[in-house]
């Protein structure tokens, strides 16, 4: 098994002034800039900075701007550097049975580094808002110091069975035993616990999170002040966006679009991985989150499609809907609480194939669903997703609990 020397608790001795290289670049830590008036709440967000956190923490700045009586600072964790990356190798012949902890030992990797600055910037705060969870698993001791929201979108016990790049194995449960113990030290530290969404507010039962401790508000995306649709030619177009195409449900999607869609509609593939050349198939690698094509792209979008096997509360859903588009998923995580099931789009199982083909071609033969689907996914998005609503709940929140007020 691979050891990890972690960081002694307390304030660090005195060091050199350079650091050590192999534990990676120094963490981006920006603080707002603007006139903030005096006494304005100070508050740090620690951004763990994994998958949709980018996004999300991208909507949350921007709201923010709205919000004067804080005065924000951010640090958002950087990817793992060489000593990291070491840590969680996979050891051979273990990784199979999931015995090399591997996960574990990556997320402790992680929070080590984290807990090597954070004691830095707590003298210089009022609250702390952590995201998630797992970025901070050996700061307990020093974020029961300072008024504390834990925010979080999935718990380790789920994701030991839900995650795309790791299998389940016979000492799956030997690994949770060891990490869920330091994740209940970080709820118990914190005043209130955020869920993201019902789906996982009930995951926190598990833990032993008393509910009056646990709010739900689910982290929004800005939404534009129209929902532009542009004038299309020829077949109507469906979107996905997904970094990856086999954790996001991309291959499904391009295995339904042969097999019985390419007469019915043109598909754009938005990611990061590569996607070779087919008839009917449009690929963009270079779209990144907060990029103003994404948005020119909905506009020209019939359907949004995102046939995911294993999300939490997806972004690039909200972000269709937001612009005016129906959306065809699955019913995992907190998508149905995202989409309502035959109002502002169509949800299927994960995995149905025939399902998925049905879903599109309904929506592809009936431009009127189409558009009365794209009209009621925006309204659900303002209603309950905008993230001025969404960052104004958080906001009051963090007020609350640096006034010691108990969470409503």
């Amino acid at each position: 098994m691979v050891s990890l020397a972690l960081p002694r608790r307390g304030r660090e001795r005195q060091r050199p002034s350079h650091r050590p290289p192999d534990w990676g670049p120094v963490p981006l830590v920006e603080r707002e800039v603007g006139a903030r008036p005096v006494g304005a709440l100070r508050a740090l967000f620690v951004n763990e900075n994994l998958g949709g956190h980018t996004a999300m923490h991208t909507y949350l700045r921007v709201a923010l701007a709205d919000h004067p009586e804080i005065d924000a600072t951010f640090m958002d964790v950087p990817p793992p550097g060489l000593c990291r990356r070491m840590v969680a190798v996979p050891v051979p012949g273990l990784a199979r049975l999931d015995a090399d902890l591997q996960a574990l030992r990556y997320q402790l990797a992680q929070s080590a580094y984290v807990r090597r600055r954070l004691h830095r910037l707590l003298a210089d705060v009022d609250v702390v808002h952590v995201y998630t969870h797992n970025a901070v698993l050996l700061s307990a001791a020093a974020l029961a110091s300072r008024p504390t929201v834990v925010s979080l979108d999935t718990t380790n016990l789920v994701n030991a069975f839900s995650l795309d790049y790791r299998r389940p194995g016979r000492m799956t449960g030997a690994g949770l035993r060891a990490v869920m113990p330091l994740e209940r030290r970080v709820y118990e530290a914190a005043r209130v616990v955020v869920a993201q969404s019902e789906w996982t507010a009930v995951q926190l039962e598990h833990y032993g999170v008393s509910r009056h401790r646990v709010r739900v508000i689910p982290f929004g995306v800005t939404v534009p002040a129209v929902a532009p649709r542009a004038a299309t030619e020829g077949l109507p177009r469906v979107t996905f966006v997904g970094k990856t195409m086999a954790g996001k449900g991309g291959w499904a999607l391009v295995r339904a679009f042969e097999s019985g869609l390419r007469a019915h509609c043109r598909l754009t593939l938005v990611t990061c991985d590569r996607v070779g050349a087919r008839p009917g198939i449009e690929v963009l690698n270079d779209v990144r989150p907060g990029d103003g094509r994404l948005l020119e792209l909905f506009a020209r979008t019939a359907v949004f499609v995102l046939p995911t096997v294993n999300d939490k509360a997806p972004y690039a859903v909200l972000e269709a809907m937001a612009a005016g588009v129906p959306v065809v998923s699955t019913r995992v995580g907190a998508i149905p609480e995202m989409v309502q099931d035959g109002v502002s789009g169509i949800l299927v199982d994960a995995g149905d194939q025939a399902g998925l083909v049905a879903a599109l071609r309904a929506l592809l033969g009936d431009e009127d669903r189409r558009q009365a689907m794209g009209d009621a996914a925006r309204r659900r998005v303002l209603e309950r997703f905008d993230a001025r609503r969404t960052t104004a709940d958080l906001v009051d929140l963090l007020a609350g609990v640096y006034g010691g007020r108990e969470p409503s």
